[in-house]
């Protein structure tokens, strides 16, 4: 035997990953998302377009940030960075990116809602707060939560948005 895993083993292995996988990178990328509209709405107006790229390059800083400290932290004091575990490290980091892309979205839709600026801040922070519980409603779904459990979960995301809402009143309104 030469301790290498089968494919068999491989497969299991990587679907044992993905079952133990969580999505608290949303929840943290949600809550970037919330930060980069209040600080926008606390500068004043920015074009649509800025604020599009803006959400997303902060997401991309982010996500690769902790791919970096994941791969040169834990991963290798393991040993084990290689090719694969980039790309392992790389998408069980993605929901930080992918968070972004909602509030983005919203952004560049709202002038076909028609809102003004201001409207549009809103519209993106309630979109990165909803998906801020979301995530959480996921990632405890995918843990195995109980419904108990799922409803604290979101009620504890949902307060950690209300609260990034009441800096954006106190900040700029």
């Amino acid at each position: 035997m030469s301790g290498a895993p089968t494919a068999k083993e491989s497969t299991a292995d990587g679907a044992e990953r993905r079952s133990r996988a969580d999505y608290t990178g949303g929840v943290y990328g949600s809550m970037l998302a919330a930060s980069v509209v209040i600080g926008v709405g606390t500068l004043g107006s920015l074009p649509r377009v800025e604020l599009v790229a803006l959400l997303l390059m902060t997401g991309a800083v982010f996500w690769l940030a902790h791919v970096h400290a994941q791969l040169f932290g834990a991963r290798l004091a393991q040993g084990t960075v290689n090719g694969r575990a980039v790309l392992q490290v790389c998408r069980e980091e993605w929901p930080i990116l992918e968070a972004a892309v909602p509030p983005a979205v919203a952004v560049a839709i709202s002038p076909l809602l028609p809102l003004d600026m201001p409207g549009t801040l809103w519209l993106a922070l309630s979109v990165a707060v909803a998906g801020q519980v979301g995530w959480s409603l996921a990632a405890a779904a995918r843990a195995g939560a109980s419904g108990k459990q799922m409803a604290v979960s979101a009620a504890v995301n949902l307060l950690l948005g209300l609260l990034i809402v009441v800096l954006k009143i106190i900040l700029k309104e």
